[in-house]
């Protein structure tokens, strides 16, 4: 069976306040000249290797275990997946 990556990519809903993206979004704006940047989002990073038959499979396989393990809170956050073939 082939081996995949999944990234998991957690970060936080439209409309829900994010405070460390705000943080560096002060930091980069007082500390230069980077006043054209006017918002930034910061999320979490979770890279998973998995052998799976599918592509597919293995994605669903990996939001199961986020979902069951409760890795993130759905009311607040929004999760993107993608999958490489290794």
């Amino acid at each position: 069976m082939p081996n995949f990556q999944v990234s998991v990519v957690i970060e936080n809903k439209p409309g829900i306040s994010d405070p460390e993206g705000d943080t560096i979004l002060k930091d980069l704006v007082l500390k230069g000249n980077n006043n054209d940047i006017t918002k930034i989002r910061a999320g979490t990073i979770l890279k998973f290797s998995i052998t799976e038959k599918t592509k597919e499979g293995a994605k669903d396989k990996v939001l199961k275990i986020c979902d069951e393990l409760r890795i993130y809170n759905p009311l607040v956050s929004k999760v993107t997946a993608t999958v490489e073939e290794l």
